[in-house]
Formats: structure tokens, sequence, C-alpha cells
């Protein structure tokens, strides 16, 4: 609780900084809409508790807005930089329902282009 009682309001909030693992695709669900994806590999930070895994990969989504523009035009390999807030989606799959978490992505940027060649 705070000093005034009240309990804290709630946090979702993420900012990553990786390279993508592959080229953004875009994808339209059976409701029509349209969502952009893509996988961002991230380098864990800070103390790993004896695990080897030394990366975390981490699938984003982008609805709309500015940054659907910039997404569009990321490629493999490119250093990127998002911010937005994790989500769990539902929805129907041939075994039944299912779900999956991702990062819901408001904003991004390009940091580094990829090695050509």
């Amino acid at each position: 609780m705070t000093k005034d009682g009240l309990a804290p309001a709630p946090v979702n909030e993420v900012r990553l900084r990786g390279r993508l693992s592959q080229d953004p695709e875009e994808r339209v669900l059976p409701s029509g809409d349209s969502v952009w994806t893509f996988r961002l590999v991230v380098g864990r930070t800070g103390e790993r508790s004896g695990s080897r895994q030394t990366v975390d990969v981490l699938d984003c989504a982008v609805w709309s807005g500015r940054v659907l523009r910039s997404a569009t035009s990321w490629r493999t390999g490119d250093v990127v930089e998002v911010a937005g807030a994790v989500r769990r989606r539902f929805f129907r799959a041939a075994g039944g329902a299912a779900s999956r978490v991702e990062i819901e992505v408001a904003s991004g940027r390009l940091i580094r282009r990829a090695a050509s060649g």
C-alpha cells in the first residue's frame, strides 16, 4: 500500500534491444485483422542463477501505428529497440484453445542495420 492507503497502480512496460532472427512477416487473422510479427533475440543481463542460457527469443507483434511503417523495413540481423507491453493472446488452434505470450510493440526504432553480404 502507498501512504494514502491505495494499492500501487499496475505496471506492464517492456523495453528491449536485440537482433531480429528473421524478417518481420504479416499475418492476416481469421477476423481479417492484420498483424506483423517478428522474433527478437535479446542477450540476458545480470545474474543468470546458474543458467547456461545466454539469450532469450521473444515473439513480438505490431498491430498499427507509426512503428508498423518502420518494422516492415527491418530485416534479419538488424538490431532494434522496442517498447510495449507483455500480452497473453488466446486463439483457436487445430487441437483446441491455445495461447501465446508476446510483446505488443507500441514503439520501436532501428539501432543498427545488419551487415550485408
